[in-house]
């Protein structure tokens, strides 16, 4: 009798060691790590409407027009050194620098304003600017198109110097097509932060934490033509016009709808390789380089764009002296 019980008390000890055990195995199962990246894409996509939305441009006559309005809905953010602000400025324009835009512009609750337009020496910096406060989800925000060279001819020594030799490697751009990088994996970002507005504001301030923010994110023509094997170089254009030549080695993405979904081709970007992005006048490539390093790629902007790499190549946004205004400077 007595070893009966012992049997049966020895059973059931077994059976609720095995129960606690499957229980603790199927009911605290260990999470799956979030990744950070593909979190902030997914909330550009969806939320912000995706890459395309944080392109904006704003062209130097609508600026004007609105001066010359009185308009009070307009506010235009001076971004280059205060010494060039003080030598002529868009009348009631506010000196700022680069890494105070996104505290400047929430201190002074800019988004309740029509327009924000961003103006730096040619329009690139202010493309970077303008895309990290468009990713922050102010749509209201655009950078001058041509920058500060298309408002009067004092200021526009950018640009003619970029396009006086504008051909330099006219005759190495190729027909010859490239293929995109196999589909892998996006960067991995540890920021600790779950939600992807969280996730976006800490990115951001890493970007503007440097010294010179947009001096991280672009790289000029002869940098590139001299280490064309170290990047990967996105051309940002039409598929019809990266026809009609285009840096050598370089990959066509579609601007609109973007390649650079995760529903798309966003995912055969390199993490393990600098990438050169190129557009026409180098603008839409700062707006582009803003968006790709908040996701943790080592994306740099190519300065002036095809514009001072195959001048005449060029089927649109070409910079001319027409592009140069006459409007007035505030000393």
């Amino acid at each position: 009798m007595e070893k009966r019980k012992l049997l049966l008390l020895s059973l059931l000890l077994s059976l609720f060691v095995f129960y606690t055990g499957c229980k603790d195995s199927t009911t605290e199962p260990t999470p799956d790590p979030v990744n950070e990246s593909e979190v902030l894409a997914k909330y550009v996509e969806t939320t912000l409407g995706g890459v395309p939305k944080i392109q904006a441009m704003a062209s130097a006559s609508d600026v004007y027009s609105a001066i010359v309005a009185g308009s009070t809905t307009q506010v235009v953010l001076d971004i280059r050194s205060a010494a060039d602000y003080a030598n002529g400025h868009i009348q009631g324009a506010i000196n700022v620098a680069l890494k105070d835009i996104v505290t400047y512009y929430e201190a002074n609750n800019l988004k309740d304003k029509g327009t924000v337009v961003i103006a730096c020496y040619t329009g690139q910096t202010a493309g970077f600017a303008t895309g990290i406060l468009r990713l922050l989800g102010y749509t209201n925000v655009k950078d001058l198109k041509w920058g500060m060279c298309s408002w009067n001819d004092t200021t526009a020594t950018g640009w003619k110097s970029a396009i006086a030799n504008g051909n330099e490697f006219a005759t190495q751009f190729v027909t010859t097509a490239a293929a995109k990088n196999a589909v892998g994996s996006l960067p991995k970002l540890s920021t600790g932060k779950t939600e992807a507005t969280a996730i976006l504001r800490d990115r951001i301030n890493v970007l503007l934490s440097s010294a010179d923010p947009f001096g991280d994110a672009r790289m000029t023509k002869t940098t590139l033509f001299q280490n064309l094997n170290d990047y990967y170089i996105v051309n940002y254009w039409s598929a019809a016009h990266y026809a009609l030549g285009h840096i050598p080695g370089s990959i066509q993405y579609t601007p609109d709808p973007s390649d650079l979904a995760l529903s798309t081709a966003l995912k055969t970007l390199p993490t393990d390789k600098k990438i050169a992005v190129y557009c026409y006048t180098g603008q839409t490539s700062a707006h582009i380089a803003a968006y790709l390093r908040a996701l943790g790629y080592d994306a740099k902007s190519v300065l002036y764009g095809v514009n001072a790499m195959n001048y005449d190549i060029l089927p649109a946004n070409k910079f001319t002296t027409n592009e140069i205004n006459t409007y007035p400077l505030v000393r």
